[in-house]
């Protein structure tokens, strides 16, 4: 290798097949062969989304620059809308909303990836051809190996057709790692004259990051230790590792370091569903990893996403220098009403992603071309809220819109004493003990989303404020639970606490909402959370949005903007579209 390569990351993908129990190798996905492969005729419209990315039909479950294109390669079943028969899809857009859909770029087709082709990531060699490193399956016995693939056609920017060279696999794990937990191998990086990646993986219920060094891409060595790894955590899958700068909104590429760079280590954990990251300092010559301290390094730690929110992956968009993040939601729902309505997942909204200011926590927003697909918009200002109101925004269609809303109060003086009890906690319990409903001091307050006229079905996403002995605590909610009269749903309240600065007595939130998912954003990004809904009556036409409280303080709703969202043009190739959306208004 010569000087310092550029490296660009491609989105891993999401769904994963196995965790290792203290029996062995079991399916973290149901398997159910009879649905695999059975074909969709009719695809049911009700609950599918407008502007999200989906496939037209069947199961999903990530991006690269490359030549003035995006490139997204996600889990996709061609066969059926559950798991199984997965291939790596591959769709490409020239700005993150509208896509073309191509064929599939790797399906199992050689011995080392006869029985799947898994998640995996990207990386830009020097000579400027990309490489994807994937898990692979090679057996019945479900043995994990680390295999690579590259362009047939480096001239060709849509890199429709991908080649798996003879000489795979090119890692595969020694007699210290479990070998049917060991995937997602992540983008390159290049330090001291060497590539490196992390394979997650656990050891009993010690989640690890294994870390391996190339000189070449093909042989690897790993090292002494793991670059991290965190008793209790069980099977780190989809582990990200990149560089955030210490100053301003820029991203960085996987291989910068030093001064003024720190470092974010995200693992998605199959034990709870969710993922957790800890931001710190990498040191190359110790070949480790160290959390900040004072950061919880466990499932209860920071997360990107307190909601229905997995298998995520960053990429950095060199051409516009920002890190980018995407992340994957699931059904709420039964498979057989999946294989009923013909589709299961989603893509959520690609967001950008850097560093706060403290230091402390990540903040992400929305990438700004979604507001290409911005319509017909109306506003409030001023509005007061007394204890019990709700008053509608009327003029948009609010099951595919995007709300942006910034609310005030004059005083902190009613917030409700913190339980001490609560402290042990997740917050989503405090959330579903507290409700949207029940009368409080400050909050709750926010918006009814995808609501019925009656209120027979509605999604709530509210702030409240608590006053605990030292500070104020603010807690944003996306409740479920009264989201729908239908059956054999799962519908959590999901929570979390939110860092932020009281002294202007300002909270602002914006929700993304389309049809079966909330995406919110609340304090200007310091916290999201993500829900599917599957309401039976506050559908399409028949939904209804409100802003509300339900506290003992009014509360002022400063700026409202909604908008209504126009489809993005997915499944039409680019060159017929020339950049542009025909159905913006």
């Amino acid at each position: 290798m010569m000087a310092m390569p550029h490296t660009l990351p491609v989105l891993a993908l999401f769904a994963l097949l196995f965790v290792l129990s203290n029996n062995g190798a079991e399916a973290s996905h149901k398997i159910y062969p009879r649905l695999q492969t059975l074909s969709v005729e009719n695809v049911n419209q009700v609950h599918r989304t407008g502007y999200h990315f989906q496939p037209l039909r069947n199961w999903i479950n990530a991006p690269m620059y490359y030549k003035g294109l995006y490139h997204l390669f996600y889990q996709y079943n061609p066969k059926g809308a559950v798991w199984g028969n997965i291939v790596w899809a591959h769709s490409v857009s020239k700005d993150l909303i509208n896509w073309e859909s191509l064929e599939p770029a790797i399906y199992p087709s050689k011995w080392f990836d006869s029985y799947g082709c898994w998640s995996g990531s990207a990386t830009i060699l020097p000579n400027g051809e990309p490489v994807i490193l994937y898990t692979g399956i090679a057996d019945k016995n479900n043995s994990q190996i680390q295999n690579y693939a590259v362009p047939a056609n480096l001239s060709d920017p849509y890199l429709r057709e991908w080649v798996k060279p003879d000489d795979n696999p090119i890692l595969n794990p020694d007699v210290s790692v479990n070998g049917s937990a060991f995937r997602d191998p992540t983008t390159a990086w290049w330090a001291d004259g060497h590539w490196r990646i992390l394979i997650g993986s656990r050891r009993n219920h010690v989640g690890v990051a294994y870390l391996y060094r190339s000189r070449d891409l093909k042989k690897w060595a790993k090292t002494k230790h793991p670059l991290h790894s965190v008793q209790g955590t069980g099977m780190w899958e989809c582990p990200d590792f990149f560089p955030v700068s210490s100053f301003g909104e820029n991203g960085l590429d996987p291989s910068v370091n030093g001064q003024n760079v720190k470092h974010a280590l995200k693992v998605s954990l199959d034990l709870t569903r969710y993922e957790y990251y800890t931001l710190g300092t990498y040191d190359n010559k110790k070949e480790k990893y160290f959390p900040d301290v004072g950061l919880v390094d466990g499932w209860a730690g920071l997360r990107l996403d307190y909601g229905n929110f997995y298998a995520s992956k960053t990429f950095f968009d060199p051409s516009t220098n920002r890190r980018i993040l995407w992340g994957w939601a699931n059904e709420s729902d039964v498979v057989q009403q999946d294989t009923n309505k013909g589709w299961a997942g989603i893509l959520l909204i690609p967001r950008k992603v850097w560093l706060d200011p403290s230091g402390k926590q990540l903040l992400q927003w929305p990438v700004v071309e979604l507001e290409k697909l911005r319509g017909h918009n109306v506003q409030l200002s001023n509005q007061k809220l007394y204890q019990g109101d709700h008053a509608q925004v009327k003029g948009i269609t609010v099951a595919q819109a995007d709300v942006d809303v910034t609310f005030s109060f004059p005083s902190l003086d009613k917030a409700e004493p913190f339980d001490p009890k609560w402290a042990k906690l997740d917050a989503l319990d405090v959330c579903a003990q507290k409700g949207s409903k029940a009368p409080g001091g400050l909050g709750p307050f926010g918006l009814l989303t995808l609501a019925s006229k009656n209120l027979e079905e509605f999604t709530p996403v509210f702030f409240k404020v608590f006053k605990a002995a030292d500070k104020h605590k603010v807690l944003l909610c996306s409740d479920a639970r009264s989201s729908s009269l239908g059956k054999g749903l799962y519908k959590p309240s999901f929570a979390g606490f939110v860092d932020v600065d009281l002294t202007d007595k300002k909270l602002s939130l914006r929700s993304l909402i389309d049809h079966s998912v909330i995406e919110s954003f609340g304090a200007g990004g310091r916290i999201a959370i993500s829900s599917r809904v599957y309401p039976t009556i506050a559908v399409s036409e028949k939904a209804h949005l409100y802003v509300f409280n339900n506290g003992s303080e009014t509360i002022t709703v400063e700026n409202l903007n909604a908008w209504s969202m126009n489809l993005p043009v997915m499944n039409v190739p680019i060159k017929d579209r020339v950049g542009e959306n025909p159905r913006n208004e």
